[in-house]
């Protein structure tokens, strides 16, 4: 990860950009597209939030909305870079099959994130945990086809380091369920599965993906050390989406600042701010 060296220097311009896979993103908050109310609403959150790269489900069936309107037209293609995602697969087949053709839609569009898919591979339909087994399995086809692969998978630092050993370009652990809004549920797994991953590479990408509510919890989820975080239903569910797309801009750098710049250790008993040296005691003991 990038520090900057000198204990005086302005930390921000050391982290200015980050990579993700064959990609320079300039934001670390990456953010859907789904459950707006509008896709102006979309839209506007999305130029907001200052995100340069967007999560869609490329499926034919899901670039338009009921009016007819297409999804891509009311997204930056010059500024945005787009994550297809393979969301509502359950299988492994289904999963590489719409990865293959979500590849074959942005190659047709010029994007260039027409070379890697977020994966999602689902474990059931109550919990939408993913499924371990089969997003490890489809992480090697994926692999093998020539994806850049970004995996949504559970805290587990074990499911983690198999990901990476699997040729994942990114593991995504969930701060707790997608869509729960419960925040950061387990801060120690998500430790444990950078202190994995990150072991043998310091820059290798890990991303909090769901479960985020509100600004907080992104700006906990970057104070970790996480590279970044993706959400969708925290921005497009909230009262006033484009005002917590905003919140969730400053909590990205507010979080990824304070952890470059290193907290301070907590202590069961205060500590004096001001100086008490020559300082007559007034204590009665």
């Amino acid at each position: 990860m990038i520090v900057a060296t000198d204990a005086n220097a302005d930390v921000t311009e050391f982290d200015a950009a980050w990579r993700l896979g064959s990609h320079t993103l300039a934001s670390r908050l990456i953010v859907g597209t789904g459950k707006y109310d509008d896709l102006e609403q979309m839209r506007e959150s999305i130029e907001v939030s200052a995100a340069d790269c967007v999560t869609v489900a490329v499926r034919r069936e899901r670039l338009y909305d009921g009016q007819g309107n297409n999804i891509l037209d009311y997204l930056d293609l010059e500024r945005c870079l787009l994550l297809p995602n393979t969301a509502g697969c359950y299988n492994v087949q289904d999963a590489v099959r719409t990865a293959k053709m979500a590849r074959e839609i942005l190659r047709n569009l010029g994007n260039a994130g027409a070379n890697w898919v977020k994966l999602e591979v689902l474990g059931d339909s109550k919990t939408l945990l993913p499924d371990p087994v089969a997003t490890v399995a489809a992480t090697e086809q994926l692999v093998d086809l020539g994806f850049e692969v970004l995996c949504y998978t559970t805290d587990d630092p074990v499911t983690a380091r198999r990901l990476k050993q699997a040729g994942a370009t990114a593991v995504m652990p969930a701060g707790s369920p997608i869509g729960s809004g419960q925040g950061i549920l387990n801060p120690n797994n998500i430790k444990i599965c950078m202190e994995y991953l990150k072991d043998d590479d310091p820059d290798y990408p890990v991303i909090v993906d769901a479960g985020v509510g509100t600004a907080s919890d992104v700006a906990v989820a970057m104070e970790l050390g996480v590279d970044g975080v993706l959400l969708n239903t925290a921005i497009a569910h909230a009262r006033h989406p484009i005002g917590m797309a905003r919140a969730m801009r400053g909590a990205v750098e507010a979080g990824r600042l304070a952890y470059l710049s290193g907290r301070i250790p907590k202590r069961l008993y205060a500590t004096a701010s001001s100086p008490t040296d020559g300082v007559i005691s007034t204590r009665p003991w």
